[in-house]
């Protein structure tokens, strides 16, 4: 069946610290019922400590079985990237799936591994939903490691949110992040983060900015909510539970990479909206990034 968009976790709770740290919360995109995602997990996690690792992989590969309910099913990883659970996807069990991209070139697996072995938590990427025709569509998943062996994982997919960004865009995206990459090293970190700070120059386009952190999450650059700048956001949220900053910096640590969050869009007046961010590493200190905003809502 699918889920109402209703949050069970302390809305109360996500709303103040949003707004403490610069995110609005009332006008958020999406709000998921956390809660129902996480039990489910955790009752996956429960059967296999209670019926060991091959009967519980059995019954989780098993798409009629009773860890497969409607849109709501459970997958299982190796640290190795390794798939051993798929009842939906069977072509992906037994494989190395650490270069798997969703259709926006998110990088599903390894974003997942880096979540996975912090201990887990929420992302979000886009895959096949199998309550709509196998239709490519913005999931929730909720991680959790299980041991130094395996992560199980599971998620419900946000319908109702356009999140296909077009290959031309990404492409500018990229190029965009690039430019200022290349000016980072040409002319310091100093000169470079006061040109990305200011909303007037010449890396401000159209709503359109680059952000930049270091490693421990404290803001470098964020034009447009300059009252955060030299803040530690290492443990910001985004309205459905994100992690944002600290899956930036897992992307970044790879050298580069794309993640999905939502946050307030410059252009829009700072509605909250999915935002597909490109972030690459400057010199192992600080990194930097930008993001484009889905058009639209399905």
């Amino acid at each position: 069946m699918l889920f109402s968009i209703l949050i069970i976790v302390s809305t109360t709770f996500a709303a103040s610290e949003l707004a403490e740290n610069g995110v609005g919360y009332e006008n958020a995109t999406n709000i998921i019922e956390i809660n129902r995602l996480t039990a489910f997990v955790e009752e996956a996690a429960a059967y296999l400590k209670d019926n060991g690792k091959e009967k519980a992989l059995q019954e989780f590969n098993n798409r009629s079985g009773s860890f497969v309910r409607g849109e709501l099913y459970i997958f299982a990883y190796e640290f190795n990237g390794t798939n051993i659970a798929h009842p939906i996807r069977p072509d992906l069990v037994g494989h190395d799936q650490r270069g798997l991209l969703d259709i926006n070139d998110v990088a599903v697996v390894k974003n997942e591994l880096s979540l996975a072995k912090r201990g887990g938590g929420i992302l979000y990427l886009v895959f096949q939903n199998p309550i709509h025709e196998d239709r490519e569509e913005l999931k929730l998943t909720y991680l959790k490691k299980v041991d130094d062996s395996l992560w199980l994982g599971s998620g419900t997919y946000l319908s109702n949110i356009s999140a296909s960004f077009g290959q031309e865009e990404r492409d500018e995206l990229v190029a965009y992040v690039e430019e200022a990459l290349q000016f980072a090293h040409e002319n310091g970190k100093e000169k470079a983060l006061e040109a990305f700070n200011d909303p007037k120059g010449n890396f401000s386009r159209d709503g359109r900015y680059i952000f930049a952190y270091d490693y421990d999450g404290r803001t470098l650059a964020l034009p447009y909510q300059p009252e955060l700048i030299g803040t530690s956001r290492i443990d910001v949220k985004d309205p459905n539970g994100v992690n944002f900053i600290s899956q930036a910096i897992d992307a970044a640590r790879m050298g580069n990479g794309f993640l999905y969050y939502i946050y307030p869009d410059a252009s829009r007046n700072m509605t909250p909206t999915l935002k597909l961010s490109y972030v690459v590493d400057v010199n192992d200190t600080w990194f930097l990034g930008s993001g484009i905003y889905t058009k639209s809502e399905t």
